[in-house]
């Protein structure tokens, strides 16, 4: 069920009008290259009502030439409040590799790409994602993640934010 909606929400040709409360977040780890990443997908008029408190402001103007000097601050403090990935109870320091925005209108979608080297190994993993939960009562996060070659999917929100994975 998780993959027919994940083919839905990414789907270019099928667009949905936004109040849908709903982010999207991949995380991947894969031990050949040490490296833990991160994708997530939030519309863009719910970063700005987190941010800036106007869904619609054009203050932080994500991805653009004249794009506000404190935008990737902001988002990371936003989201450290928010959103975690543990390993074996460690808290993970992830740094914005990227960002690029999708879709138009009320449907813009800001991706932000956030990478980490991971050398030492581990035999857990706690996600929260918390995202926009203190904005929206319906918040609801996809998480996906993939380690090595296993995969789960997972739906949190507000009354539950976080996941661990023991392996």
């Amino acid at each position: 069920m998780y993959q027919w909606f994940l083919t839905l929400l990414l789907s270019s040709s099928i667009t949905f009008a936004h109040p849908l409360r709903l982010s999207l977040c991949e995380i991947e780890f894969y031990s050949k290259k040490n490296l833990l990443s991160v994708n997530l997908k939030l519309f863009l008029t719910d970063v700005n009502e987190a941010l800036v408190f106007n869904p619609y402001s054009k203050e932080l103007a994500f991805c653009q030439p004249n794009e506000h000097s404190d935008a990737d601050k902001m988002l990371m403090e936003y989201l450290n409040r928010f959103f975690y990935v543990k390993l074996n109870t460690k808290k993970i320091a992830l740094e914005i590799k990227k960002k690029k925005l999708s879709g138009e209108g009320e449907n813009m979608a800001l991706w932000v790409y956030l990478e980490k080297s991971v050398e030492e190994k581990f035999n857990s993993m706690e996600v929260k994602n918390a995202v926009f939960t203190d904005l929206f009562y319906d918040q609801n996060n996809i998480v996906y993640i993939h380690i090595n070659e296993e995969s789960k999917s997972i739906m949190l929100n507000k009354e539950t934010s976080t996941y661990k994975l023991n392996f």
